[in-house]
Parts: structure tokens; C-alpha cells; sequence
């Protein structure tokens, strides 16, 4: 029979087709939404998941315990067991290691709630030059302290002007006081860095220094590596730095410095003494402060 001689189907029978092609498109549309549901709840799970893993690496590695430094270890050469670096008008001070130095040697730090100024100074070096000699300044620095790096921009000029005239001699003690603010304990590396330097070309510390300030990474980040504290040294003319960061030699001598600042209530930077007096009242220009005290030295 040809196509043309075939029955055409009834309304009835039409309609019962079309209802059924219907039945079919709603089920096929139902297994696939049920397939990408499927899909979307997996790809959150997953998702999920890779959040976890995540999460709890990072909660292992914050609670891994950075390797402990040595309670003791050499002073570097032309350094002082304070944490300082003494220039006067010929540069930086030269002279040979005091030795080593034993965190358990110190003073506990005073109680919590104590005075806010610093105590017993002279047993950290800290004190009034003798008659007819330069005016001492100590400054208590960190390499990570926005404060720091601002008080160096603002008066590290005036400073070299008082010490190339022979009016004082500028101490930087830098210290690890700000190593929370860092996730690899950034201010004792950048600080035992420069104890390298000093240790070995001290005629290039002034200039270590202040490429560190420089280049002042952003406090709560993980700070230059090691390797770029080498590569500033070697940019500066210093000596091979290498194997002294690698070695931490000066980490313990950073350590005891700063809890020797700690224990004589330095516990912020800058902290600045002139004389022996603190410099605390910011409203104050450092040097108003400073330029009667040097003035009156006789």
C-alpha cells in the first residue's frame, strides 16, 4: 500500500501520540536535570573537600614549630652584645667580637603592666657620654617596622650630619622584636643578615642598611627570602653573606639582643635614647628633641 493509501490517524489516536511524545521529552528532562543536579552536588562536595584539605594544611604548617635557635652564639665582630653597631664621623666602629653571648644569662622581662619606659639603661649600654665626648644615640630598629623605616626617612639625615661632625655617635641596635608580624620570623633574619655584613665589611653596613629599608616588605607577609638578603649584601660591595645566613650564625646573638631589650622594657621600635634619655613624646620633633641635649655637651 502506498503512503498516500495509508489510514491517517484519528483525533483520538493523535492526541494519544502527542501526550506520549510529551511523557517522553518530560522524563528525558527530568534524568537530565537529575544528572546535572547530581553533577553540581558532586562538584560542591569536591569543592568542599579541596576547602578542608586546604584548611587543614594550613593549620598543620601554622602549628609546626619553626626550628628552635641556639640559646647562644658569637657577638659578629664590630658589633656590641647589646645588638648595636656604633658610627662616628670615620664610619662604623671596628673592632674584634666581644665573644659569645647565652639567653640564659638574662634578666626575666618585667611583669605585664609595668612603666612603659625603659629600666636600669646602663646594664645595656645605654648612658651619657663622658665630658668632651660625641653624644650617644641608640636607636632600637626593626627591618619589617613601617615606624622604623619612617623615622629613618624623616631624620636618618640629621643623624649622619651630628655624626660626621663629630656631635654624637649613632647606635642602631636592630632587633626581632616584630618577628610575629612576619611568617618566617622575618625581622631576626633581615637582622642577623646585617650582622653578617657588619661582621665581615662593615664599611658597607650604612649602605646594607638602608637597602633594607628600602626594600621594607609589608608587615603579616613572609618578608625577603634569604636568598635576596644575600643578593642586597652582594649589591651593596659586601662580602659573601652565604653561609652565614645559611648557618643562622647570628641568629642566637639576635635572639639574646632582643630579649635583653625586652627584659630592660624595649618593647617597640623605634625606640630611641639620646644621652640616656628616651625620646617618647612624638608630638615632639626627634630632633627638637635631640638638638638641645647635643647643644649642651661641653
Amino acid at each position: 500500500m502506498t503512503p498516500q493509501n495509508e489510514p491517517r490517524p484519528s483525533k483520538a489516536e493523535r492526541t494519544a501520540q502527542a501526550r506520549e511524545e510529551a511523557r517522553r521529552i518530560r522524563e528525558a528532562h527530568a534524568k537530565k536535570e537529575k544528572r546535572n543536579g547530581w553533577l553540581i552536588r558532586g562538584g560542591v562536595l569536591l569543592a568542599a573537600v579541596i576547602v578542608v584539605a586546604i584548611v587543614a594544611l594550613l593549620i598543620v604548617q601554622g602549628t609546626k614549630k619553626a626550628p628552635e635557635t641556639a640559646a647562644s652564639g658569637p657577638v659578629p665582630a664590630n658589633a656590641n652584645i647589646y645588638g648595636g653597631v656604633v658610627q662616628d664621623k670615620t664610619g662604623v666602629v671596628q673592632h674584634t667580637s666581644p665573644g659569645q653571648v647565652d639567653k640564659a644569662t638574662l634578666p626575666a622581662a618585667p611583669s605585664a603592666g609595668a612603666s612603659a619606659a625603659a629600666t636600669d639603661l646602663a646594664s645595656i649600654g645605654i648612658a651619657p657620654s663622658a665630658a668632651g665626648k660625641p653624644v650617644q644615640i641608640v636607636a632600637y630598629v626593626d627591618f619589617i617596622c613601617p615606624a622604623c623605616k619612617q623615622f629613618e626617612t624623616a631624620y636618618g639625615p640629621v643623624l649622619k650630619q651630628w655624626q660626621d661632625s663629630g656631635k654624637a655617635t649613632v647606635e642602631y641596635r636592630a632587633a626581632g622584636i616584630l618577628d610575629q608580624y612576619s611568617s618566617t620570623n622575618y625581622s631576626s633574619r633581615a637582622a642577623a643578615a646585617a650582622a653578617c655584613v657588619v661582621d665581615k665589611s662593615p664599611d658597607k653596613y650604612a649602605a646594607f642598611f638602608s637597602a633594607l629599608y628600602a626594600k621594607q616588605p609589608a608587615e603579616n607577609s613572609a618578608g625577603l627570602s634569604n636568598d635576596e638578603l644575600k643578593t642586597m649584601a652582594k649589591d651593596v660591595g659586601a662580602a659573601d653573606i652565604g653561609s652565614c645566613v645559611d648557618n643562622t650564625t647570628f641568629r642566637p646573638y639576635i635572639q639574646y639582643s632582643t630579649l635583653a631589650a625586652h627584659a630592660h622594657n624595649v618593647n617597640g621600635t623605634p625606640t630611641v635614647f639620646v644621652d640616656g634619655k628616651q625620646y617618647t613624646d612624638t608630638t615632639v620633633a626627634f630632633n627638637a628633641f635631640a638638638q638641645p641635649i647635643i647643644d649642651a655637651k661641653k
